[in-house]
């Protein structure tokens, strides 16, 4: 399915990473759902922005009932069920190394946090959608993860955690969905420059990714998101079950 012809719903995308995702698409003439939890104005100021194949929904993820909702909202209004889903939303997370707590501190209610807008947040959205992907024998699910666990720069325990298990919700999913014609896969940035998850990451610590770096630059938001469209397009249609860095080669894997 050309992208043009997609729905596609983005979780925690009024911002950031989730910003960039719903240009992206939006540029190549998709339907697209801005979920948001709590920045109602910027989710919809970017739909009116981009018009009316732009629409803006709140839930919480961890919701789900609320994702439903949403869901069944998008469907009625672009008269089409979804077709793709970006799990991108990340729950209460800052990249401060500054103020991350370390192995002394950590509680299982850090990680906790996590697991449930990581993977209880990617399973609600999924689900809320398959049933629709199966009668359609057509689905793209695309995981957001990250470098990190693979490469620690900073050791943010709990988000990469979560973000490792991520990675095996991908390949289970991708694993048992396939029949369907829904492929899941995941893209991993590292520290992206910048979104405000990272606007308080120190210098230093984008010069050490610089440094390390064979293209010798952070990776942007948008460079993240062409990835999605990749992976949604019909050029990605063998692809499930990956996980693909996007980081100019600092982790090759």
């Amino acid at each position: 399915m050309e992208l043009h012809e997609q729905t596609v719903l983005i979780t925690g995308a009024s911002r950031g990473v989730g910003e960039e995702l719903v240009r992206a698409f939006a540029s190549e003439g998709a339907n697209v759902i801005i979920n948001y939890y709590k920045s109602r104005e910027k989710a919809q100021s970017l739909a009116k922005e981009l018009g009316d194949k732009v629409i803006a929904l709140q839930a919480d993820i961890r919701n789900k009932q609320e994702v439903i909702q949403v869901v069944e909202a998008a469907k009625q209004y672009f008269e089409t069920p979804v077709t793709t889903v970006v799990n991108n939303a990340l729950i209460d997370f800052e990249f401060n190394p500054n103020t991350q707590k370390n192995a002394f501190e950590l509680s299982w209610a850090d990680y906790n946090k996590q697991f449930e807008g990581t993977i209880q947040g990617s399973l609600n959205s999924i689900q809320a959608c398959l049933n629709d992907m199966k009668e359609m024998g057509f689905g793209r699910i695309v995981n957001i993860g990250t470098n990190l666990f693979q490469n620690p720069v900073v050791a943010y325990h709990e988000y990469t955690t979560a973000k490792a298990a991520l990675l095996g919700l991908t390949r289970n999913m991708a694993k048992e969905l396939g029949t369907y014609g829904i492929t899941v896969n995941m893209m991993s940035g590292g520290l992206l420059k910048q979104t405000d998850a990272s606007k308080v990451t120190t210098e230093e610590v984008f010069q050490i990714i610089e440094a390390s770096t064979p293209l010798q630059r952070v990776t942007t938001p948008r460079e993240l998101a062409d990835v999605a469209l990749f992976f949604a397009s019909p050029w990605g249609r063998a692809i499930t079950g990956q996980n693909l860095v996007v980081d100019g080669g600092l982790v090759m894997d």
